[in-house]
């Protein structure tokens, strides 16, 4: 997950092969055997800062952001990869990265998403990826996606609704700024967090992005929203049938006897839905959709 504006891997790794595999492999050979009375300690100590590597890079910062950029990715893609749930090197990774280069992007836009990203397939650390958004919105203050990257942590991932609001108006301001992104911030502000606000997003998210683990992301995000409004649905066409036959359903099929389906319904991924003992709508053992939390809006305070 890139979102719109990002760079693409792909470029990433062009960029590091333009400028020379010789080059930049004989940099990080040199910085490697500097760190290497460091390297029989734990990850976490070891890891240098941006400012060292910048001293380090001799001249070369914008190259070495794109190899560290590189190892985010394949150290991201390792751990899922390897089942692995500790990612705690993440956060120090990214802060190299745009430590080396503030204005790579891709860094900013992609690390956030793996930072949000819940165990085990990310670092379950949403707050860091504010910080990292935040920073990227300080070196970048005309690249209003980071603004929409802002309010969609704080809309989907922290539930903080107001500060998701206020993200997406004060990167409507933005000259450049997409006509929707003031309108978000009036829907959030009234509504708070809804499955059609949430389809809205994840849909923009899909639209803009450029990567293909972005793009999965997104469509998983919405092939669950799918499978919510249909189970949501299922369940009204259940009540029919009780208030039609006296008794509750022992399979979806009742309900395609009794004319209220056409049919036994399937979910996004092709697996029927079916009834669980207690007659609730529940998805097929073999579906690997994951439904969504989905947290009510705060309600108003009452004036005093």
């Amino acid at each position: 997950m890139s979102r719109a504006g990002a760079k693409p891997i792909a470029a990433v790794f062009a960029l590091v092969m333009i400028a020379g595999l010789a080059a930049s492999a004989g940099l990080q050979t040199a910085i490697d055997r500097r760190m290497a009375p460091y390297l029989g300690t734990p990850d976490e100590l070891w890891i240098p800062s941006g400012k060292v590597l910048k001293r380090l890079s001799l001249g070369n910062s914008g190259l070495m952001a794109d190899i560290y950029w590189t190892r985010v990715v394949q150290y991201y893609g390792g751990q899922i990869r390897d089942r692995k749930t500790d990612f705690s090197l993440l956060g120090p990774l990214l802060d190299i990265t745009v430590e080396l280069d503030p204005n790579l992007l891709v860094a900013y836009r992609f690390g956030s998403i793996f930072l949000c990203e819940a165990s085990p397939r990310g670092a379950g650390e949403p707050m860091q990826a504010v910080r990292l958004i935040e920073k990227g919105i300080q070196a970048n203050p005309d690249e209003w996606r980071l603004w929409h990257d802002l309010g969609f942590i704080y809309y989907w991932d922290l539930k903080n609704y107001p500060a998701a609001a206020q993200a997406y108006l004060d990167g409507s301001k933005n000259s450049h700024a997409d006509p929707w992104m003031k309108v978000m911030a009036a829907v959030i502000s009234q509504k708070g967090g809804n499955r059609e606000t949430s389809r809205f997003l994840w849909t923009e998210i899909y639209r803009s992005a450029e990567d293909t683990m972005i793009r999965q992301n997104a469509e998983e995000h919405l092939q669950s929203l799918q499978a919510m409004d249909d189970m949501e649905e299922l369940d009204k066409r259940i009540l029919l049938f009780r208030e039609k036959t006296g008794r509750p359903p022992q399979a979806l099929s009742e309900l395609v006897t009794e004319g209220l389906l056409k049919g036994v319904p399937i979910d996004p991924l092709g697996f029927p839905y079916r009834l669980s003992p207690g007659g609730k709508v529940v998805l097929s053992p073999k579906s690997s959709i994951r439904l969504e939390e989905e947290t009510p809006p705060p309600q108003p305070e009452k004036s005093s």
